[in-house]
């Protein structure tokens, strides 16, 4: 059983720093790919990373202050985030995509980040 778990979200002031981290356990085939997504109030959910063993990619929002990586022997994937603006604030959520054998997503509970002053 794939189990995601987020955490460090939390309030941080504008211009700020904060890195989210999502422990994964129960993975049994390395084909997968994972993303952070995030959710504001009242919107649709934002595909904000991405990584994969070659590349990793960002939206156009987060570009330059947002970085996805991963420790393998802590099964561990991060999203550091610098710069961070009130539009950041959101529910920001931990995503496996496995694409092989068969295709399945897997989601974490979800960190609440809020950028406020």
């Amino acid at each position: 059983q794939v189990q995601l778990v987020e955490s460090g979200g939390g309030l941080v002031r504008p211009g700020g720093s904060l890195r989210l981290s999502c422990a994964v356990s129960g993975i049994t085939y390395q084909s997968h790919v994972m993303n952070w997504y995030r959710q504001a109030p009242g919107q649709q959910r934002e595909l904000v990373a991405t990584m994969t063993y070659l590349s990793t990619n960002y939206s156009d929002s987060v570009t330059g202050r947002f970085s996805i990586s991963g420790n393998v022997a802590k099964n561990t994937v991060y999203l550091q985030m610098f710069s961070l603006q009130p539009e950041d604030t959101a529910v920001y959520y931990c995503n496996l995509h496995q694409t092989w054998p068969s295709e399945a997503d897997y989601w974490g509970q979800g960190t609440q980040v809020t950028v406020s002053s």
